[in-house]
């Protein structure tokens, strides 16, 4: 059972880097996200490009740390849904 226990938590931990490291693209990559962001965000784009990694990267990093990671995951799961009903209002 501890063995499981810890392995999610490795798991939880990888994937909050890895949503950090994408949040952190954003702003070294910016043209990278604009065929995405602009589906969401058709009005100031370039702009939504550097919030959303900003979000990401904070959230990212809520997630990869034990204690933050309830809040990191109720911050992801706003943040999803959020972005899921800016693109369908904006079809």
């Amino acid at each position: 059972m501890r063995e499981g226990i810890r392995t999610m938590a490795l798991s939880a931990k990888t994937a909050g880097l890895l949503l950090a490291g994408t949040g952190a693209a954003h702003f070294v990559a910016p043209k990278a996200f604009l065929g995405i962001t602009v589906k969401a965000f058709p009005k100031d784009t370039q702009q939504w490009v550097y919030r959303n990694g900003a979000t990401e990267l904070a959230l990212g990093l809520a997630l990869s740390t034990a204690k933050t990671r309830k809040l990191g995951l109720l911050g992801a799961l706003g943040y999803v849904g959020w972005l899921g009903a800016n693109v369908v209002k904006n079809r």
